[in-house]
């Protein structure tokens, strides 16, 4: 694994976390809320977004205007089914979801969620250094870099490693505080 393909995949894996911050609830709409919301559509698990239109008309409201109306009930069971904690309500042709204001026992279980989904990003960033380090030292090995290239492969890539760490830790207190502000 060369740096520049360990560089690629640790953003890969911070554009993963910020995903899974953008699920948890800070009492204000937001239609990536619904993000791991799978409808079965004609039998087969689909995106919520890709049967229907979510918008946010106002702060506290996601609302839910399915492409094909056959789709509400469908629709509906499955935000049910979901985790995400939220009663939807149908009127026939869309379906609205109001967010409550959050309690503060609830906004120390999404602080908890995200700082488990913060440690899970910080894991894979470390599996991908120590993925990359197996390869330099193997190039070291074979004689393909020198003992000198090696150790400065293995600097650079620590600062990496150090860099998107840093940048899951900020979108972590960023997250963090978007829970905890009433």
């Amino acid at each position: 694994m060369k740096l520049a393909e360990a560089e690629s995949t640790m953003q890969k894996t911070v554009e993963a976390t910020q995903r899974a911050f953008n699920t948890i609830r800070t009492g204000r709409a937001n239609a990536s809320l619904l993000d791991k919301v799978l409808v079965d559509y004609y039998g087969s698990p689909t995106p919520l977004k890709s049967v229907a239109n979510i918008s946010t008309p106002d702060a506290s409201t996601i609302l839910i205007q399915p492409y094909e109306r056959n789709t509400l009930n469908i629709i509906e069971k499955a935000i049910s089914l979901s985790d995400v904690g939220l009663t939807p309500s149908n009127d026939g042709t869309v379906i609205r979801l109001n967010i409550p204001p959050l309690t503060s026992d609830r906004r120390k279980e999404f602080v908890k969620m995200a700082a488990k989904y913060a440690e899970e990003g910080r894991v894979a960033i470390r599996n991908i250094r120590r993925d990359a380090l197996d390869s330099i030292r193997k190039q070291e090995k074979a004689s393909e870099i020198s003992k000198d290239e090696s150790k400065d492969q293995q600097d650079s890539l620590q600062k990496l490693t150090n860099e998107y760490i840093a940048k899951i830790d900020a979108s972590l207190a960023e997250k963090e505080k978007d829970i905890t502000t009433v």
